[in-house]
């Protein structure tokens, strides 16, 4: 089978003899490149190239890879931009007033935000606004695209946005300002969310009807530095189980990414509306052992579980191995192995190279 068709059979749970090596090196990849650091062997390939000399399996077509996303965001006015030297700005006009994000340009050439756009109670009642006046599509040329980049090394993935707290502790307000808004004005803050989740309704129903889409990432990014377990369970659930839902009932499958402290919110994880869980990281980078977590996870798949540090140079070699082996025995045959949630840059690649061989090697034996 083709690692397209494993990736596939896996979410089916028609594959027991199998694990899936799908790690994320798209920015090791281009973080190096960039910078001119990339090994001597890898210099003249590209990132496709690189996935197959390493046998590797890849996820999603539009991270680090130059090609354009699956989802457009369409509000009711334009988005003016303004550039002042590594300064950005991001205007959204409303009825109510403007509302402005700030970024800074870091070292890598990335905007990032130095200045959440929503901070007061006026800011709050002009984001409903305009999250009353914005839809998301789903730009079907564009999975096609990235449906063709992919090809048979594994099945495209991408992102649906993030649900309305998750939005708002790390894209709209920050988490410090989220909870002091949150105690002063729940309400005004609740109708937000709903507002912000109810804008993906032409999203999910895009996704839907196309019939393509085979496996969805609710790229959540849960720390439960960042959502509290009554906040999770008053905010985030029933977004997960009214949207995972909606998928899986059309015949899609759907995992959530969990990185970060997870310990506390271990005791929600095997009843979670989703077929896999991704990027939980155990010790000694995480907060759980691997056998906590494997507890947590019940009959759910794994996606990633290889700690990032592992990869680093530094890291014991042999321990590393030894947690190879150790993951795929706990949680294979609900494996895709792969690091939580990437390969770092500094990373030695060639332990990558390492576990791909690990993974060859025991599937290999259970054929």
């Amino acid at each position: 089978m083709t690692k397209r068709e494993v990736n596939l059979k896996i979410f089916e749970k028609k594959t027991e003899n199998q694990v899936l090596f799908q790690p994320r090196i798209e920015w090791w990849y281009q973080y190096n490149k960039i910078r001119g650091t990339l090994p001597a062997r890898y210099q003249k390939m590209d990132l496709l190239e690189l996935f197959d000399d390493l046998n590797v399996s890849i996820r999603y077509f539009s991270y680090a890879t130059g090609l354009p996303d699956a989802i457009r965001v369409r509000h009711s006015k334009k988005v003016k931009e303004k550039i002042e030297g590594e300064k950005k700005f991001l205007i959204y006009d409303t009825p109510k007033g403007e509302l402005v994000e700030e970024l800074r340009q870091s070292s890598d050439g990335a905007w990032r935000i130095h200045k959440f756009s929503v901070e007061t109670t006026e800011d709050i009642e002009k984001a409903i606004w305009l999250f009353e006046n914005t839809s998301c599509i789903l730009i079907r040329e564009n999975f096609e695209k990235g449906s063709k980049f992919v090809g048979e090394r594994g099945e495209p993935q991408f992102f649906v946005p993030r649900s309305g707290y998750q939005r708002l502790a790390i894209e709209l307000m920050g988490i410090e300002n989220l909870i002091y808004l949150l105690l002063d004005f729940p309400k005004k803050v609740e109708r937000l969310m709903q507002a912000i989740n109810n804008s993906y309704d032409s999203l999910y129903e895009d996704i839907i009807s196309y019939g393509k889409v085979k496996i969805i990432n609710f790229g959540e990014n849960i720390d439960v530095n960042i959502v509290s377990p009554p906040y999770f369970e008053k905010y985030c659930l029933p977004f997960y189980d009214k949207r995972s839902k909606q998928l899986q009932k059309a015949g899609i499958y759907t995992h959530i990414h969990i990185d970060g402290s997870f310990k506390p919110l271990s005791k929600y994880l095997k009843d979670l509306p989703f077929d896999g869980l991704e990027a939980l990281t155990p010790l000694p980078q995480g907060d759980v052992s691997l056998e906590e977590m494997k507890d947590a996870v019940g009959e759910k798949i794994l996606l990633d579980g290889i700690p990032a540090i592992m990869f680093l140079p530094d890291y014991p070699l042999e321990k590393f191995k030894n947690f190879i082996r150790k993951i795929i025995e706990l949680f294979w045959p609900r494996l895709i192995l792969g690091a939580s949630d990437e390969v770092p840059p500094p990373a030695d690649i060639e332990r990558v190279k390492i576990v791909s061989e690990i993974v060859n090697n025991f599937n290999h034996e259970k054929l």
